[in-house]
């Protein structure tokens, strides 16, 4: 496996890294829990060590699963990946697509970053994901309503906090 140092970071990834929009089911039907978590684990057996999801990936269900994954695995050897500014569970920002989650139940998503958001999303990824941090916080859908500047306020706050890298 090739590894790559992110520019301007001292983060290093292994350069596949494992997708895990469906092991959350959304959108792809049903996913047996059991064999993404088999799947991820051999996925670090031969060599990944970067583990990409979201919490809209099944609302949240991706992210318990890559934590489920991952947690017997030393942290310092893995680098997890997730997202913020996709929201189903609050009606604010941008309407993006209408939905279902997993049940079946209709959901409405937004496209929202905002400040008091964004830390909320952060604290609920991590405790999914079962970490005290995450290596690559990403923005997952531009948010026209919230100021950049707002945004990345969070993301500053988030850092100086420890809770991202």
């Amino acid at each position: 496996m090739e590894y790559r140092q992110l520019q301007h970071s001292e983060l290093t990834l292994s350069a596949i890294a494992f997708g895990a929009w469906a092991a959350g089911g959304w959108m792809w039907g049903q996913t047996d829990r059991h064999e993404a978590i088999k799947a991820m684990r051999a996925a670090y057996a031969e060599g990944m060590t970067s583990f990409d999801t979201a919490p809209i990936y099944g609302q949240g269900e991706s992210e318990e699963i890559v934590g489920k994954a991952l947690q017997d695995i030393p942290r310092d050897k893995v680098q997890i990946l997730t997202k913020f500014g996709l929201r189903w569970d609050l009606n604010k920002g941008n309407f993006y697509v209408h939905s279902q989650d997993n049940q079946g139940k209709d959901i409405d998503i937004y496209k929202y970053a905002g400040k008091e958001s964004i830390i909320q999303e952060c604290e609920n990824s991590l405790k999914r994901l079962k970490t005290d941090y995450i290596d690559l916080y990403q923005i997952h859908w531009a948010d026209i309503t919230t100021p950049i500047s707002e945004t990345f306020e969070a993301v500053a706050r988030l850092i100086e906090q420890g809770k991202i890298r």
